[in-house]
């Protein structure tokens, strides 16, 4: 009776997607990025001078409208280069390829920003759906399944000690207005304040960790404790 309670109010979807997302993807290439990004510090320390800087950028457009190409999205936003590439055999697939992009973020004052930086690509999944028939997918429902995938991928993360420090969530609203550098200017504020953490922590403050642009109170989600993913365990089980 439950599971058809959860089937009928979709609260499934969202879980379903997070922990696809960690583990088939996230808990792979997390635990590499801080190794591939000191490689290519080394190589080009002008672009990655800032070590907080030193993490994926994940964007949670909480529209769930995903564009392909960053800078089609965005025109301050301009790729680079690709970082070394992980590859494995994964699910009967040999070489497997997982890669990010660097991407250099252009400022008011035409400075630029660089860092690793790609889309949540669930969300696409969270679109698709609502644009399916057999789906039977509300924007509404969309929007709610949006904000409790974020949730659910940020309590996951904050429980994975091979993620620690090499992730960053931006969720975020676009504006009702046309925009066309808002996706440029919510990644700039964010690796502002990790310039700013990695300052306090060179002078010795204590800095404090900044929220997400949306942090998970401004999301509004009506979650019961028993819908919360569960601890992740560290015994092997």
């Amino acid at each position: 009776e439950m599971s058809e309670m959860s089937e009928r109010s979709k609260q499934n979807v969202a879980h379903g997607l997070a922990w696809s997302y960690y583990v088939g993807y996230l808990k792979i290439v997390l635990p590499r990025l801080k190794k591939s990004m000191e490689e290519f510090s080394r190589a080009h320390p002008n672009l990655l001078a800032c070590s907080k800087t030193w993490k994926l950028h994940i964007l949670f457009p909480l529209s769930c409208d995903i564009n392909d190409d960053l800078e089609k999205a965005d025109s301050n936003i301009q790729h680079v280069t690709d970082l070394t590439e992980t590859t494995l055999a994964r699910a009967g697939i040999k070489k497997r390829v997982y890669k990010h992009s660097l991407y250099a973020i252009r400022d008011e004052d035409n400075q630029l920003w660089h860092c690793a930086v790609e889309y949540a690509t669930p969300l696409q999944s969270l679109y698709a759906m609502s644009q399916d028939e057999c789906a039977a997918f509300s924007r509404e429902e969309r929007l709610e399944q949006a904000k409790l995938f974020y949730r659910t991928v940020e309590e996951i993360l904050k429980g994975s000690k091979e993620c620690a420090d090499a992730y960053r969530l931006i969720a975020y609203e676009e504006p009702e207005e046309a925009d066309t550098h808002f996706v440029s200017r919510e990644i700039l504020w964010h690796l502002r304040q990790e310039h700013h953490e990695e300052i306090a922590v060179l002078e010795g403050n204590h800095p404090h960790s900044p929220s997400t642009t949306l942090d998970s109170a401004e999301l509004n989600l009506q979650i019961s404790v028993s819908d919360l993913p569960q601890p992740l365990r560290t015994d092997g089980f």
